[in-house]
């Protein structure tokens, strides 16, 4: 389980250009990591959307965004040039990245199971540690709710 002041596992990735990224490429700066469900699904959209309108607030603050669902490369490329997004949305088709920051769990609507990613956003310091976890993570005004957390 994850907790405030360890450090966040690194990883690598492929984001919605094809290129791969890992966590370290970032250390020096905070990063807003964000787990979402699906791309192109109502509440999706409007999380990426938020985050990319307010792109120029984080930056100023010296933190980027990175969307972490389990959709491919090319579903990717498809949403960002959809809405014209200004982050980086990664694949991790295999799971393993949602599986290690714990946000693949058990699901359940209209009485079906299955398992999903649960919209879970962390705030990863310029030295890697996990600052903040936001949990079960309701999209509205939640862009505001990180840009506040960075302020701390």
């Amino acid at each position: 389980m994850l907790e405030v002041g360890k450090k966040a596992p690194d990883f690598s990735l492929l984001k919605q250009d094809g290129n791969k990224i890992s966590l370290k490429d970032f250390l020096g700066k905070k990063v807003v990591l964000y787990f979402y469900p699906k791309d192109d699904t109502s509440g999706c959209t409007k999380e990426a959307c938020n985050f990319s309108a307010d792109l120029p607030k984080f930056s100023k603050v010296d933190a980027i965004i990175l969307g972490v669902s389990p959709d491919s490369v090319k579903s990717h490329k498809k949403f960002s040039e959809k809405y014209k997004l200004k982050i980086d949305l990664l694949a991790d088709e295999e799971k393993k990245i949602v599986e290690k920051f714990g946000v693949w769990k058990e699901k359940s609507m209209y009485g079906r199971k299955y398992m999903g990613v649960e919209r879970t956003t962390f705030i990863i310091d310029e030295k890697g540690k996990i600052k903040k976890i936001f949990n079960k993570v309701k999209v509205d005004g939640h862009n505001k709710e990180v840009m506040e957390a960075l302020k701390d």
